[in-house]
């Protein structure tokens, strides 16, 4: 009878709001089942599968990454069976409601949290009671009302997903460019409940937790309470993944991630920007010194793999400003720097500063900035292209050898030129092969050391062609005939 949906981004992703919601559904948890799909799965074949439910009730989670595609799935749904009743939540849905392009397709939607509305919504609609009004706003409530959603993994999320939990919802900073500035507080669940439902995920074969809360180390007490209890397993097959505000490390909270051994502890550390001007413009508080100086401990005296994350196209920030920042962050040797570029999720403050510093958005998701008082478009368009070169290259761990060259000194102007040269080359940011990525690089410099450790890379890959067949030229015999002729000869063959 209800349905409860999203598209995740990727497989290996699982949807924790929809099992927060089926966990509160008391005595209509029978009649509701929760259907997951992906942003690449064709809208209609995901409509086809939802109608084959017959369901009464279709909830959606929507999100940044999935807004497009969802409201095309509810198009369908509503062209072939226009009874249906769709419910909306989740952030995408909840500020702007109106001007969402989902919002027509909608009954009722959802705003805020609406782990505990859902239910008496179903209850009302079941009855065949038209709904009241089309938007609700959920009210607030305190983590621990909430029934945990925990046993409703399945085995096989366990044995293929990354399980996400929560140990507390909120945040209390307020940086503009987050929903979370519209948060009153951070409160955190019953760390013994908390801990109680992690060992059952645990004796069930759960190895992988991604922490989603926004301040994982914001009281030192719970952080080592729970990262105490990971220390008294078997710490050889376990991941966890934590996001950390990086100026706010206690001594006692040192010396536990000093204990964990490498391959266990993932790190998300957003340090957005190293200008001071910056961060004050935008409500973000940040101690220098003290991000500074954790991020060392972290790199030089624990294991921990250290995920940092920068964002271009912040009010006041220039490119010079920008390359600071990045070349500070590139000297602590975080094993990933990931570059975002600012988007304007709906609701966030971050669009107060609109009119003072000309920030122009993409008026489609992902809403990124386009162009800036202090960054044109054109300078955004390449810092786009060397956020995406820069996860191909140096996140991705492949060129471990070959990097450190071209980022001995002034790593932004460096790879900035390597940037520049690539998309001159290629035109393209994506769907590059490795052995391609391989021969770009090769030919990007003479430099007989380039070329040897671009080999020592190479050779570490797996690939089974040799370095040197790769990277050769292209003769006139290798080029082949375009795909369409293949194809029609394949035709002309039988």
């Amino acid at each position: 009878m209800i349905v409860l949906t999203t598209l995740n981004a990727r497989y290996i992703h699982s949807a924790l709001g929809l099992r927060y919601l089926y966990a509160q559904m008391g005595e209509l948890q029978t009649q509701t089942q929760i259907m997951e799909f992906m942003i690449n799965q064709r809208p209609q074949d995901i409509a086809e599968q939802i109608l084959q439910q017959d369901p009464l009730i279709v909830g959606f989670g929507l999100y940044i990454w999935n807004i497009e595609q969802s409201t095309q799935v509810m198009a369908i749904l509503k062209a072939l069976k226009p009874e249906l009743k769709i419910i909306l939540g989740g952030p995408e849905i909840s500020y702007e409601t109106e001007l969402s392009p989902a919002y027509r397709h909608a009954d009722v939607v959802i705003r805020g949290q609406a782990d505990l509305e859902f239910k008496h919504l179903c209850l009302h609609l079941i009855k065949g009671s038209p709904p009241l009004q089309k938007i609700i706003d959920a009210q607030p409530f305190h983590p621990d009302a909430l029934k945990p959603p925990y046993l409703y993994y399945s085995d096989e999320d366990i044995r293929q997903r990354v399980l996400y939990v929560e140990a507390s919802r909120g945040c209390p900073f307020k940086c503009e460019f987050c929903l979370s500035a519209l948060d009153k507080t951070a409160q955190a669940f019953n760390t013994d409940l908390f801990l109680e439902n992690i060992e059952k995920l645990y004796q069930r074969g759960a190895r992988q937790f991604k922490f989603v809360d926004r301040t994982f180390n914001l009281k030192a007490k719970t952080s080592q309470k729970i990262l105490g209890y990971f220390l008294s397993k078997p710490t050889n097959d376990l991941f966890l993944h934590f996001e950390l505000i990086p100026d706010r490390l206690s001594d006692s909270l040192k010396l536990l991630i000093q204990q964990f051994p490498a391959g266990t502890l993932q790190f998300e550390i957003g340090i957005q920007s190293f200008n001071p001007a910056v961060q004050q413009l935008i409500s973000r508080k940040q101690d220098h010194k003290k991000t500074l100086d954790n991020l060392k401990f972290l790199r030089q005296h624990t294991q921990a793999h250290l995920h940092t994350d920068l964002i271009a196209g912040l009010p006041g920030e220039n490119l010079d400003s920008f390359a600071r920042g990045f070349d500070l962050l590139v000297s602590l040797q975080p094993h990933e720097i990931q570059l975002g570029i600012l988007k304007r999720l709906r609701g966030s403050p971050i669009i107060r500063h609109s009119s003072e510093y000309r920030m122009i958005f993409n008026p489609n998701p992902p809403y990124n900035i386009l162009s800036t008082r202090d960054m044109d478009a054109d300078t955004l368009f390449r810092l786009n292209r060397f956020a995406r070169y820069w996860d191909m290259i140096a996140n991705s761990g492949r060129f471990s050898n070959s990097l450190p060259i071209l980022l001995s000194d002034a790593p932004f102007k460096h790879f900035m030129q390597l940037t520049d040269w690539l998309f001159a080359k290629t035109a393209q940011t994506h769907q590059i092969a490795l052995p391609r990525l391989f021969k770009l690089l090769h030919t990007f410099s003479d430099s007989r050391e380039w070329h040897e450790q671009l080999m020592r890379d190479f050779n570490r890959t797996g690939i089974k062609k040799s370095y040197a067949s790769v990277v050769s030229p292209i003769t006139p015999q290798e080029k082949q005939e375009p795909t369409a002729a293949r194809r029609q000869q394949r035709h002309l063959s039988h």
